[in-house]
């Protein structure tokens, strides 16, 4: 089974953390307070979790998540996650994150701007168009009728061969968008981000199973925002 480092232990990394867990990876969880302030989630995992520095996470993790707030991502540390897959999970907010001219304007993605930052890793987006309760809640064996799917996007055929292959460990299967360019897609406010595993908008955290052919329906259905 994977090691799978993380960088962020958040709504969504904890929640990928358990998701590893109960599927038979070990996790390595850092934060930026410190490795003291997973204590009780550490507990919480049991034996197959330990806590560390965001540097060692890098280092220990066959596979990172990345899922910190987009406005730190130039503090992700480059060198332990040379030659490794790493999953983005961001979105921008820009009351969260200030602002990026490059994202206002559409000319690139945040998980470009993560690859870019991290030139010798290869950057796959996913994880990021799903509420933290539905994803928990979400997952299936191989073969479900009920089972649901999270879209992928990346640069590199075998990193995004290896999240699939994750995915599917932690019950979901995945619909490739392509490259990372095409990351806009399933970003924040497009058809495709987290009402879509939503069973009712009067009752929005109720999930609902959402399959691989709603998710393309949704994605097909995505507007830039300029065009919005």
């Amino acid at each position: 089974m994977t090691t799978v480092g993380l960088i962020g232990s958040g709504n969504i990394g904890g929640t990928v953390a358990r998701l590893a867990v109960a599927a038979g990876h070990d996790v390595v969880l850092s934060n930026s307070r410190g490795p003291e302030t997973l204590k009780d989630l550490v507990e919480e995992l049991g034996p197959r979790a330990r806590a560390a520095t965001p540097g060692q996470a890098a280092a220990a993790g066959d596979l990172v998540v990345v899922t910190i707030p987009l406005r730190a991502y130039r503090e992700v540390p480059a060198a332990p996650l040379a030659g490794k897959t790493v999953i983005d999970t961001n979105n921008y907010y820009p009351e969260r994150d200030g602002r990026f001219p490059e994202l206002d304007d559409e000319s690139t993605t945040t998980s470009e701007l993560l690859q870019r930052h991290l030139p010798e890793s290869t950057v796959v987006k996913t994880f990021n168009n799903i509420y933290f309760k539905h994803l928990l809640a979400l997952g299936r064996p191989a073969g479900a009728a009920d089972r649901s799917a999270l879209p992928i996007a990346g640069d590199d055929a075998g990193a995004k061969a290896a999240v699939t292959a994750f995915l599917d460990s932690l019950g979901y299967d995945a619909v490739d968008v392509g490259p990372l360019a095409e990351g806009w897609r399933f970003q924040r406010d497009t058809a495709a981000y987290a009402g879509i595993y939503s069973a009712d908008p009067a009752d929005w955290e109720r999930p609902a199973p959402t399959g691989a052919d709603q998710v393309r329906a949704a994605l097909a259905a995505a507007r830039r925002y300029a065009d919005s």
